[in-house]
């Protein structure tokens, strides 16, 4: 972690965030009275939302499982990370093998405080943590390759975040700057919410009437137009629940998160 802590900039308690309603969600305590409240919202509107929420958090470390132990990648970026839960994405790559490196981006304040202490590595691999966005896909290459190199496989991870761009062409121009200098066998993965449920539809309702930075909501047939170019790995883009999911595991019902992983060719 190479920030300096007075770089930490000052966050607004009273404007909710995308990041803390999520770690509400998903059962965390680094949230506030703002966050809580838009979260109360949008379970009193759909009461399994939060179990929603852990049901992406499940597809993430099934992917990155399956990126690490059956793909081999050995590299990961993962953009708009998010507040640090259990099984973030270093855990599990490294789970797989010691020497992974890995590194965050998000451009919440509080998560760059939290990344410091959270975000460990083991001895052999690496992890990095960069305050950057979204939307400046240079500035995030150039400074990943601190810690990554684009000579081997790297599997660039955006979960839950590509909402938060609107327009499909630019989400797709950024997708493909950060996958351009990557080599040959790389992966995107990725999920995001799906307008195929009007109950969802409501929540990203109530969401953006207050929350920053606004959701926006894709057709499963939208998310399969982001992995133009790429090879989808089986099951191609399927609800959360449906990618590859744990054997004997219970069986999970289809949700309005929809996924998937593609190789760049």
């Amino acid at each position: 972690m190479s920030e300096d802590p007075s770089d930490i900039p000052a966050f607004d308690t009273s404007v909710p965030q995308t990041a803390r309603i999520w770690n509400y969600l998903l059962g965390g305590k680094d949230n506030f009275e703002a966050d809580r409240a838009v979260g109360d919202q949008i379970i009193a509107s759909l009461p399994h939302f939060r179990t929603h929420a852990r049901l992406s958090r499940q597809y993430l470390v099934r992917a990155v499982r399956y990126l690490a132990s059956e793909a081999g990648v050995r590299q990961f970026l993962d953009i708009g990370t998010g507040l640090p839960t259990a099984d973030n994405t270093h855990e599990v790559a490294q789970a797989a093998d010691p020497a992974a490196r890995i590194v965050y981006v998000d451009s919440d304040p509080l998560v760059l405080a939290h990344a410091r202490a959270l975000l460990t590595s083991t001895p052999e691999g690496a992890t990095a943590y960069l305050d950057a966005d979204l939307r400046e896909p240079g500035e995030i290459l150039k400074r990943a390759q601190e810690t990554l190199t684009f000579d081997e496989p790297v599997a660039l991870m955006l979960m839950g975040i590509l909402g938060h761009i609107e327009d499909d062409a630019e989400a797709k121009r950024i997708i493909d700057a950060l996958l351009a200098p990557l080599p040959s066998g790389s992966y995107l993965a990725m999920y995001d919410g799906s307008d195929t449920d009007p109950d969802v539809r409501e929540a990203a309702r109530i969401w953006n009437l207050s929350a920053e930075p606004k959701y926006h909501l894709r057709s499963p047939e939208r998310i399969a137009a982001l992995f133009d170019g790429l090879e989808l790995v089986e099951p191609g883009v399927v609800s959360v629940t449906r990618w590859r999911p744990d054997p004997g595991a219970a069986d999970a019902a289809e949700i309005s998160q929809y996924c998937a992983v593609g190789r760049k060719p």
